[in-house]
C-alpha cells in the first residue's frame, strides 16, 4: 500500500490475539513460568501490557507492582489502582524512596545539579529537556536544566559531566523498579513483562539493566500511536489513554516528548515507518504536510538514536565474541 496518514493503523483485535498467544507460549513453554509480573505506573504501555497479560493469562496470574518515590506523581498510583480494577488483578505498593536515598540516588543527584545551579536545594522541583523543535534546523540534541520554585523557572544548558552524574543517579530509580519487580516474580515463580514499546526500545528511551530488564516485552515491536490503539481495543480506561506520557523520573513534571524524542508521536512514529519503508522524503513531506527538509532532518533524527543507543541492546559480550 502507498504511504499515507492511516499508514500505521493496525488490525487491533488480531495484534491482541497474536500478542496474547506469544504471551501464553513465552511464559508457559519458553520460560516454564505460570504468571506474570508488572511494573505498573498509570501510563499507557505498562496498562497495555498489564491488560494483554491478563487477557492471555487470566487476571488471577497477574500481579501489577506500584513503585512510587518521594518524586512520583501523586496521579500515577491513582491510575494504577484503576488499571487494575478494570482488568482484576492484584496489586502491591512498594514505596522506594528509603533504598533509593540509602544508595545516594538524591544526594548524588543534587550534587550535580549545585554545580550548575549552586542555589539548588531540596527546595526545587527539577526536570531536564531537549529541543522539540528538532524539524526546524540542523542540530545535535542538547540537555538543558531546569529548576523551579514558587513560579520561578532557570535554565541552563548542562556541562557534560553534569548531564553525566544527574542521569547515572537518577537511574538508580529504573534499575531498583527492576530489581523489585524480580523479587515478586521469583517469590511466585512468575516472569517479568517490560512494559517497553519500539518507540523506547530502539531509540534507547529505556535505562539498561532497568526498565530494559524483562523476561518477555510483549509490545517492543509496536509503535507509541499503535499502543494507543490497543489501549482503545482493550478498554483502558480514558483517563490513562489521555493522560499525557511523562518520564515519572524527575521531581518537575516533563513530557517524553520534552525529555527525549522531541517530536509528537504521531509524526514521529510516521517519519520513522517511513524511513523504515524506504519512503521518498518528497513523499513523506506531501503525507504529513511537511516540508522535505523537515522530513530528512526527522529520518537523521531517529537514525542517530538508533545508532548512537545501540550499546543499550548488546547482549554481554563473550571473550570470544
Amino acid at each position: 500500500m502507498p504511504f499515507n496518514k492511516d499508514s500505521l493503523k493496525i488490525d487491533a483485535a488480531r495484534v491482541t490475539d497474536e500478542i496474547c498467544e506469544a504471551i501464553r507460549r513465552q511464559i508457559r513453554k519458553d520460560f516454564r513460568k505460570a504468571g506474570a509480573v508488572v511494573g505498573i505506573s498509570g501510563g499507557i504501555d505498562s496498562s497495555v501490557v498489564s491488560a494483554l497479560c491478563a487477557r492471555a493469562l487470566g487476571p488471577d496470574r497477574v500481579l501489577g507492582v506500584m513503585m512510587p518515590e518521594s518524586e512520583s506523581s501523586g496521579e500515577s498510583e491513582k491510575l494504577a489502582l484503576e488499571l487494575a480494577r478494570t482488568f482484576g488483578y492484584e496489586t502491591i505498593k512498594e514505596n522506594l524512596t528509603s533504598a533509593l536515598a540509602g544508595a545516594g540516588c538524591y544526594n548524588r543527584r543534587n550534587e550535580a545539579i549545585k554545580s550548575v545551579f549552586p542555589e539548588f536545594d531540596d527546595s526545587w522541583s527539577c526536570k531536564i529537556t531537549i529541543p522539540t523543535n528538532i524539524l526546524e534546523k540542523d542540530t545535535y540534541n542538547f540537555f538543558t536544566l531546569i529548576i523551579e520554585k514558587n513560579g520561578e523557572i532557570k535554565s541552563r544548558r548542562m556541562p557534560p559531566a553534569a548531564y553525566l552524574q544527574v542521569v547515572a543517579a537518577s537511574n538508580y530509580k529504573q534499575r531498583l523498579r527492576m530489581t523489585t519487580l524480580y523479587y515478586h516474580a521469583e517469590k511466585k515463580n512468575w516472569a517479568v513483562a517490560g512494559t517497553g514499546n519500539k518507540d523506547e526500545h530502539e531509540q534507547g528511551f529505556f535505562v539498561k539493566y532497568g526498565d530494559g530488564g524483562a523476561d518477555i516485552k510483549p509490545i517492543a515491536h509496536l509503535f507509541k500511536i499503535q499502543v494507543y490503539q490497543l489501549a482503545e481495543f482493550l478498554g483502558v480506561p480514558q483517563s490513562i489513554i489521555k493522560r499525557q506520557p511523562t518520564t515519572d523520573t524527575y521531581s518537575a513534571e516533563v513530557t517524553q516528548e520534552e525529555f527525549f524524542f522531541g517530536l509528537d508521536f504521531y509524526k514521529m512514529d510516521m517519519l520513522w515507518h517511513a524511513m523504515e519503508t524506504n519512503v521518498p522524503p518528497a513523499e513523506a513531506a506531501r503525507v504529513l504536510g511537511l516540508s522535505e527538509e523537515q522530513v530528512v532532518r526527522g529520518y537523521t533524527n531517529i537514525r542517530r538514536k538508533i545508532d548512537a543507543t545501540e550499546y543499550l541492546r548488546m547482549h554481554p559480550l563473550m571473550i570470544n565474541e
